[in-house]
């Protein structure tokens, strides 16, 4: 899943390097705890692991507190989610990443030094089923220009603008903005299709680039991000030189 809730794309060689880092034997007795929490679904032990909110993928609602991850601990952790965690060996398979935490295989879990459950890049069937009921609810509220669309990638909201991106299919992505005023049900102010997704590492920080005439408008979203660094940012360029930057809070 490209997380997607995940610029330039790393090499494999890169990523090869980053992901065999042997884990610090220092972090092996956290990530042992979180496999037998898993293996025998002490869902409270690993509810108090997390930061509320914790964030789903886009349009699933974020987990909102220990009482609700409670409640949907099943729909996120099945039986091959579980697998995969409960088969790990914290030596092999958990790596750490640099300031990005531990990872389990190519990013699955995420974890941060401090034992911190800060992602899950994984959707059970229950979450693709609930996605989809979502999107077909959402589409009707929506500008009737811009309520075709595959899947619903972000909304992110800047100082000035609110930006919808949205896959089309096909490594096609568009791009539909509007002032903070307006709401997505009001025809958009600009709408740019053909866009480019690129992504970098496993951690789910990603770049949107669309193309207009001598326009480049780029969205840069960083969920794996350093402590201080804005979550998202919106960066326009007229032939090559870059006219605004906004820091930007991804809201869906």
């Amino acid at each position: 899943m490209k997380f997607k809730i995940i610029t330039l794309f790393l090499s494999v060689a890169l990523s090869n390097f980053v992901s065999s880092q042997e884990l610090k034997p220092e972090y092996h007795k956290f990530i042992k705890t979180f496999i037998s929490d898993i293996k025998n679904d002490k869902k409270e032990a690993v509810a108090n692991m997390i930061s509320y909110p914790f964030k789903r993928e886009y349009p699933i609602p974020a987990i909102k507190n220990k009482a609700d991850f409670v409640k949907r601990y099943f729909e996120i952790f099945d039986s091959n989610l579980k697998s995969e965690i409960i088969k790990s060996n914290p030596a092999k398979d958990w790596s750490e990443v640099g300031w990005r935490g531990i990872m389990l295989n190519q990013g699955t879990i995420w974890i941060d030094t401090d034992g911190r459950l800060i992602a899950i890049n994984y959707q059970s069937k229950f979450e693709k089923d609930l996605k989809n009921k979502i999107i077909a609810k959402e589409k009707p509220k929506l500008h009737p220009s811009i309520a075709k669309f595959k899947t619903p990638e972000c909304v992110l909201e800047t100082s000035k603008f609110r930006v919808r991106i949205d896959d089309l299919g096909n490594d096609n992505y568009r791009y539909a903005s509007w002032p903070l005023k307006k709401k997505m049900s009001e025809e958009p102010d600009l709408v740019i299709s053909n866009g480019k997704w690129f992504r970098e590492g496993t951690g789910g920080n990603q770049r949107f680039e669309f193309k207009k005439g001598q326009y480049i408008y780029e969205c840069h979203i960083a969920p794996m991000r350093e402590k201080g660094s804005t979550p998202a940012s919106l960066t326009i360029y007229q032939n090559k030189k870059e006219i605004l930057s906004q820091d930007a809070k991804v809201v869906k």
